[in-house]
């Protein structure tokens, strides 16, 4: 009896041993998805068949070959080696949209939220930004200057600033009522102290959760502008690239989408996932029934 009652609590107390993040099925998968699509994007000169920029006119719309895995395009590119270092133009930005957000708007979140005086102005501001449609800001914004990757970044960026603003705030307008941010304001600690020792570590794990979303969605914005012909110039492998110049020949190659398409839906599929497991993982309610 005591036998059959130890081997039914194993599996719980390996469960229970393991790391928060661990016990989510959603982290592992989209961890493993994004560290493939990550590994992929470092590796791409080595993962890569040819040199994705050279262009080959006699080799116009080849069907799969051991030289060309997915064939090429109209332009005689070799479409793998495309797809693969199309990688790093997605993971880069999606990445530095989220860093970059997030680092302005917690500073804006935090300074408007202890401050009520400052409070009034940053959020009208804030209202403003997120009134204007994202991909339609984004799209005013590259249209201004030179299409490059360091534009896209800052247009993308911008739109996603008002999010991180109004968590931060929301977060420190609750945690600035807590007896020990009274105790610390009382005792007259300073105010860069008070901001970044008692009040930011609170917004940690929203942060974490908030930042993949917008990373996922400035990966799928920067498609979208690609698409349309306003995002990353054409000699930068993208998908978004990629699959504006495939769709005229998808009924000949359907291929020259089918590629850059998976490798965007794995990579959203992988962040979208690993930000619902963190969202779980952090969720004081969740974790107690883990």
């Amino acid at each position: 009896m005591n036998s059959s009652a130890s081997l039914s609590a194993a599996p719980t107390s390996t469960k229970r041993s393991l790391p928060p993040f661990l016990r989510h099925p959603s982290v592992l998968v989209g961890g493993l998805l994004i560290m493939a699509i990550a590994l992929a994007a470092i590796f791409a000169p080595y993962l890569g068949t040819v040199d994705p920029g050279r262009i080959a006119p006699g080799m116009r719309l080849k069907p799969p070959s051991e030289l060309a895995w997915f064939g090429t395009d109209l332009f005689g590119r070799d479409v793998y080696s495309r797809a693969i270092y199309g990688a790093r133009s997605s993971m880069l930005i999606g990445l530095c949209v989220a860093t970059a957000a997030l680092v302005v708007g917690v500073t804006i979140g935090l300074v408007g939220g202890y401050f009520r005086w400052v409070d009034a102005v940053v959020m009208r501001i804030m209202d403003g930004l997120m009134a204007i449609p994202t991909f339609l800001l984004a799209i005013a914004l590259v249209s201004l200057t030179r299409a490059s990757i360091a534009t896209v970044v800052v247009a993308l960026t911008v739109p996603e600033i008002p999010r991180v603003v109004r968590l931060v705030r929301s977060v420190v307008l609750t945690v600035r009522e807590e007896p020990y941010v009274e105790a610390a304001i009382s005792v007259g600690t300073s105010t860069p102290a008070i901001l970044f020792r008692h009040l930011l570590p609170s917004t940690y794990a929203p942060l974490m959760v908030l930042g993949t979303y917008i990373c996922a969605s400035a990966i799928l914005i920067e498609a979208g502008l690609s698409f349309l012909g306003t995002g990353l110039p054409p000699e930068i492998p993208s998908w978004g690239n990629m699959i504006s110049e495939g769709r005229t020949f998808f009924q000949v190659a359907p291929r020259l989408v089918f590629l850059p398409s998976l490798f965007l839906a794995l990579t959203v599929l992988g962040i979208n996932l690993l930000g619902d497991g963190l969202r779980d993982a952090l969720d004081p309610r969740i974790a107690k029934g883990m």
